[in-house]
């Protein structure tokens, strides 16, 4: 029987409030959400704060809040209670140290009383001698009686795994299979740090237990981890969850990913107008795709879609290019009214006043046909809101013989009655183009310029259809001369 079978799926995003929320912390809780949904498990956030040096105030609830404005709704967590909390690691620091208690009284954990000064130059002669950084176990096997008079004249310490250093061992993932690693290049870890709190090592394995996750889901970097989590989950004498490690993503020049090489905080794309349709479904293909390799996903589908067997051991290409098609074709393919609603706080913030929402939805139909994101909205539409600026180069094309003809036909034709639409105006423009001898360009450059600002942009039937029958005619008044 396979674990999913033997017990009911529960998952957890695991994020440090360091700051914004990773593009890669968004696909993580992505994988983990849609693995919980698509086996009616739970999905649960659990806050590892436990470095309070590198935690920055107010970071937690910015997680809670871009977690939720993407859509992905835990089940339990700081903010929404559940049976095995607390959620916050720094208020379950009482746990750990019980835990780490156990680990000492067994032998399989030590007291570590280097000081810094020390490690630091252990470190460098390890680096320049190319041999891997880690603890040497000078304190490994001190003497009971040692241990207790450094306790007792207090000299600071630290508690370490004693991990095995002989064999090696073999454990699954299910990204990589069986993945194998000797023994001895695996470091007696740091569990219980000077200052009393837990490292990630620690505190994840014991939550991991307490709280029953079935499946640790996590980036590729803790893979060189395993060992040690799996040698804690024996130590207690516990069962281990399955793991399954997701590949790096990358930059176009197949570097990873960081802050330093390009945008990565989620709530920058999403301050940006990337809807949160596109964002998902353009992550969810960062490392997994689908049996048919189709490429566009709502939530639903990505939750009855999504196998953790599909995931590429192959690191993912984090590409703008595909994320701005993307965004397009969201921005294009949702209802205008979902669109005009998420656009409204970029035309507010412009001081645009689109009180007259008939109007305000049909400057949205027409703009999203030129844009990927929301905030771009704007620079589409002020033209519809704004008087319209012409340069030089323009007035010469406007006080051009033919267009100051066109430009008294219409407003002659426009006004014989108060409402138009596309059809009837499709219907004058090859009268106009008839009676007149004005064709192609000559006709609607002149036209398009007077109406819209521009010689290039939307076809004439729209521009009156947004602008209505009176702005449309005073438009074209204003550029008859004389």
């Amino acid at each position: 029987m396979t674990r999913i079978e033997a017990k009911e799926v529960r998952v957890r995003f695991a994020p440090s409030p360091t700051g914004y929320l990773h593009v890669g912390g968004l696909r993580t809780a992505l994988f983990n959400y849609l693995f919980a949904r698509k086996n009616k498990g739970k999905f649960i956030l659990r806050i590892e704060d436990t470095d309070q040096k590198r935690s920055i105030p107010g970071a937690v609830e910015k997680l809670m809040s871009t977690l939720k404005a993407v859509g992905l709704e835990y089940d339990e967590g700081p903010d929404r209670g559940g049976e095995f909390g607390p959620y916050i690691q720094t208020e379950r620091s009482e746990i750990y140290r019980d835990h780490a208690k156990t680990l000492l009284e067994a032998g399989q954990a030590y007291y570590c009383f280097c000081t810094e000064e020390r490690l630091e130059k252990l470190r460098d002669v390890q680096k320049k001698t190319k041999r891997p950084t880690m603890y040497d176990g000078k304190c490994r096997d001190l003497p009971k009686e040692k241990v207790e008079e450094n306790l007792s004249k207090g000299i600071p310490y630290v508690i370490r795994l004693k991990y095995p250093k002989e064999g090696r061992i073999v454990f699954d993932d299910i990204v990589r299979q069986k993945v194998a690693m000797e023994n001895s290049q695996v470091d007696d870890q740091i569990l219980i740090k000077s200052d009393g709190l837990p490292t990630y090592h620690l505190a994840s394995v014991v939550d991991d237990h307490l709280m029953e996750i079935s499946h640790v889901i996590r980036g590729e970097e803790w893979l060189s981890s395993v060992p040690k989590h799996i040698y804690l989950y024996e130590s207690f004498g516990w069962e281990a969850p399955s793991f399954a490690h997701l590949p790096l993503l990358l930059n176009s020049d197949r570097s990873k990913l960081s802050k330093r090489q390009g945008d990565v905080a989620v709530e920058s794309y999403l301050e940006k107008g990337y809807l949160t349709e596109a964002l998902l479904n353009f992550i969810v293909l960062l490392g997994w795709h689908a049996a048919d390799d189709r490429e566009i996903y709502t939530l639903q589908e990505m939750e009855e879609a999504f196998s953790l067997d599909r995931i590429n051991k192959a690191g993912a290409i984090f590409d703008t290019e595909k994320l701005n098609w993307m965004g397009g074709y969201y921005v294009r393919h949702l209802s205008v009214e979902y669109v005009a609603e998420k656009s409204r706080p970029y035309f507010e913030a412009a001081g645009i006043d689109i009180s007259d929402n008939e109007k305000y939805l049909k400057v949205v139909n027409m703009a999203r046909d030129y844009v990927y994101r929301l905030s771009d909205m704007v620079e589409h539409a002020t033209m519809f809101y704004e008087d319209l600026t012409f340069s030089d180069e323009d007035r010469i094309l406007i006080e051009e013989e033919n267009a100051q003809r066109l430009y008294s036909f219409w407003v002659e034709e426009l006004e014989k009655k108060a409402d138009w639409d596309p059809e009837e105006i499709s219907s004058l423009i090859k009268r106009a183009t008839g009676e007149m001898g004005i064709k192609g360009k000559n006709f609607y450059f002149p036209l398009r310029l007077a109406l819209f600002g521009s010689c290039h942009g939307p076809d004439i039937p729209t521009l009156i259809d947004i602008l209505g029958r009176d702005g449309s005619v005073k438009r074209l008044k204003d550029c008859l001369s004389g």
